[in-house]
């Protein structure tokens, strides 16, 4: 309760309920209004490159970060470029409902585009905002705020999404979340803004120098930083091959959007929130190392159960299994791996070798998961979600690799 009386984490709340709304949009949400037009499964897979906004942020972080906001510039510097940002990501949600994608797919594909980018904005506003704005020992629970508002943000846009879609159509679901989109400008207008640091005269190469070339070259000079690379590029390799082509499988065996909005968002949702609590435990209990090994491996296991309701049609308490154990094991594989990350990072450049090695690591499950349509299309369903299922084996062996040779700290035994 003392949370919700400092008005700082119900700022965060809301913002983070403001950077989640637009990720469903153009992911789960705009496939599934894809397979409902009609559009093939390897145009379907080609959405996965929307997202290359989020991979590629780190390229203009560094203006947002620096220069002043076009406009409200009398919010300050972070408030004002958020105010600046959020009306444009609401019309652009907005939009976005607007277009047609069984007759102008490129249109639609155009705008979810502009949306992704205008979020990606966002999401480095926010994180700025959110660390200037607490104390270090504030931090967590203001991390935790922005977390929840974020996961009911997704429940809003999925679940939600659907069910206005069903009675209302697809122009007035969009129009719903771009609605939406004001939770987040009132937390703006609200909220205060963080004392500004100390100006640097340092030159546009000089800030480059520090916030990209010295962090990467610290990670570069490291043991085995190559390897480092590829088992973070391919952890998520098979989740995100079987997450692209999710809402187009549940199309094709019949299940209904409310179906879907209430499996699919709602339960795997509550299911995610369950697996990542228990994988903090399990970190605790088993140390950084082991409980990779076991929740990679749970990850690996959890898509044969796409395989199985593959097999077993339009059945109810399938898809309610399958949603249940993969979205559990994604939580329980999400508490290791952002463990380990951490625990990777040098305390001298944690946040910035944080972002920007999380960035180029989403690049190639952008590029690849892009290619899943093409190969469900290629291998059939059953097929193609055993392949996932082996897509998470090459990420093993170099975590294998890893831990033998560059073993993470484990927390002391009382």
């Amino acid at each position: 309760m003392s949370l919700l009386r400092d008005r700082r984490f119900l700022v965060l709340l809301a913002l983070g309920f403001s950077a989640g709304l637009p990720l469903p949009l153009t992911a789960f949400t705009l496939r599934q209004w894809f397979s409902e037009s009609g559009i093939s499964l390897t145009a379907i897979g080609l959405t996965a490159l929307i997202g290359l906004a989020y991979a590629f942020k780190f390229l203009w972080s560094p203006v947002i970060d620096h220069a002043p906001p076009p406009l409200f510039r009398g919010l300050g510097r972070r408030r004002g470029w958020l105010a600046t940002i959020q009306p444009l990501l609401a019309l652009s949600i907005l939009a976005l409902g607007f277009t047609d994608p069984a007759s102008a797919a490129q249109v639609t594909v155009a705008v979810a585009v502009l949306v992704a980018f205008l979020s990606a904005s966002q999401d480095i506003v926010i994180d700025a905002y959110r660390i200037e704005t607490l104390a270090e020992t504030e931090q967590g629970h203001g991390l935790a705020c922005y977390i929840w508002g974020y996961r009911g943000a997704l429940l809003a846009a999925n679940a939600g999404a659907l069910a206005m879609a069903e009675f209302a159509g697809w122009a007035a679901a969009f129009g719903l979340c771009a609605a939406l989109v004001g939770v987040g400008f009132a937390a703006t207008l609200a909220g205060a803004e963080p004392p500004a640091p100390a100006a640097e005269r340092l030159s546009w190469a000089g800030r480059l120098q520090r916030a990209v070339v010295d962090p990467f070259r610290d990670f570069t000079g490291r043991r085995l930083w190559l390897v480092i690379l590829l088992f973070i590029a391919l952890f998520k390799l098979g989740e995100a091959l079987a997450g692209v082509m999710t809402a187009p499988f549940y199309r094709s065996l019949g299940f209904t959007r409310l179906e879907v909005a209430g499996v699919a968002s709602v339960f795997g949702l509550t299911a995610t929130l369950a697996g990542a609590l228990a994988g903090g435990f399990l970190v605790a209990w088993l140390g950084t190392g082991r409980a990779l090994v076991l929740t990679g491996l749970t990850q690996m296991a959890s898509n044969l159960m796409y395989v199985a309701l593959a097999q077993a049609g339009h059945s109810m308490p399938m898809l309610w299994a399958q949603v249940g154990v993969e979205n559990f094991t994604d939580g329980l594989a999400d508490a290791a791996f952002v463990t380990y990350l951490s625990a990777l990072t040098s305390r001298a450049y944690t946040a910035t070798q944080y972002a920007l090695l999380s960035s180029l690591a989403a690049v190639p499950l952008r590029t690849l998961g892009a290619a899943s349509g093409w190969l469900a299309e290629g291998l059939g369903w059953t097929g193609f979600f055993l392949l996932t299922t082996a897509a998470a084996l090459p990420a093993l062996l170099l975590m294998a690799l890893l831990l033998r040779h560059l073993p993470p700290p484990e927390p002391a035994r009382p």
